[in-house]
């Protein structure tokens, strides 16, 4: 199969490269970095670089020739920035990549989004693909929403969104990364008497998640799947797990939920009113999934496209901190 990747040189998308060029497949990743490109290359990949919010010309789209499968996993990911920046780069950017996608006559296209599109401010346990979706917490999610509704418009290609939930892994530089400079910096607050639990999924999970995806019958299009990892954790248990790794011991405060969410809201106004914008110590969001349980129902990838998570977290903590992490 000949498989084009966006976002090629980022953690998600440089793991699913290594495994499919390991599996006999031919690969064309695009990405922006040229450094990880040229490691892409040496392992086997195409790399052409490309800035996906940039209108495809020509010349570049004869370049990467035909594919059979072209997956989306490019994207701009925060929880914080200028809606005009996430709208570039996430619905203009897959917009983009669908007009790559049939330039190339791809039979399929994958798109990664993101479960934050279903984010609410209260507990949301085992969470359905097919519940009605809120206001957007954020610019990120409400861009996700708008490429999300682009890429179920693409019938042509036979499109599936892959909503994975929190992913990590060796290499991974934001989520455990993020968590564990959190702890070591101060005291973290225990929001709601820490009951709040995840899933985290494991970034090789992912790639599964991916393939299972690529390999779906054709019938099998304009659906939308949960990819996850099948435990449902206390946040507070992974965040003490993975500082206990990198050496920390974390503290806890007790705030009021009410009251640490009206500072969190100051301080994005002050962020906001600042000339660079700079992100604030807490976001509105990332305070949110701390305070409330967020896990995902996995039932639908099971059963329509094959999916089975592999890694447990004990594992995929073991495999994180094996070699280098630099939190």
């Amino acid at each position: 199969m000949r498989v084009i990747v966006s976002g090629a040189t980022g953690f998600l998308g440089s793991r699913l490269c290594a495994y499919l060029q390991g599996n006999g497949h031919e690969v064309i990743g695009l990405g922006r970095d040229a450094d990880k490109g040229g490691y892409l290359e040496t392992c086997g990949t195409r790399f052409v670089s490309v800035d996906i919010s940039v209108p495809p010309a020509q010349s570049m789209l004869k370049r990467l020739g035909r594919a059979d499968v072209f997956v989306h996993a490019a994207g701009l990911s925060s929880a914080w920035g200028s809606r005009a920046a996430f709208l570039q780069a996430n619905v203009v950017g897959t917009r983009h990549a669908l007009t790559m996608a049939r330039a190339a006559g791809a039979e399929r296209f994958v798109f990664i989004s993101s479960p934050s599109v279903t984010f609410r401010f209260l507990d949301q346990k085992d969470l359905r693909e097919d519940v009605p979706l809120p206001k957007p917490i954020n610019a990120y999610a409400q861009s996700k929403q708008i490429a999300e509704r682009d890429v179920l418009a693409a019938s042509d290609l036979a499109p599936i969104i892959l909503r994975p939930r929190a992913i990590y892994g060796h290499g991974d530089v934001a989520l455990l990364p993020r968590l564990i400079r959190a702890a070591r910096n101060g005291p973290l607050p225990l929001l709601r008497g820490g009951r709040a639990a995840t899933n985290l999924t494991y970034v090789d999970d992912v790639v599964r998640g991916i393939v299972c995806a690529m390999d779906a019958p054709r019938n099998i299009a304009g659906r939308t799947y949960n990819i996850a990892g099948d435990e449902a954790l206390p946040l507070r248990l992974i965040i003490e797990s993975a500082a206990k790794k990198a050496g920390i011991e974390v503290r806890w405060r007790s705030i009021p939920w009410s009251l640490a969410l009206s500072a969190a809201r100051l301080a994005e106004l002050v962020a906001r009113l600042r000339p660079d914008a700079r992100e604030p110590v807490m976001t509105a969001y990332a305070l949110g999934t701390l305070a409330f349980t967020q896990t995902l129902d996995i039932s639908a990838a099971r059963q329509e496209i094959g999916f089975a998570p592999q890694v447990r977290f004990e594992e995929g903590l073991h495999r994180t901190f094996r070699g280098d992490f630099t939190p």
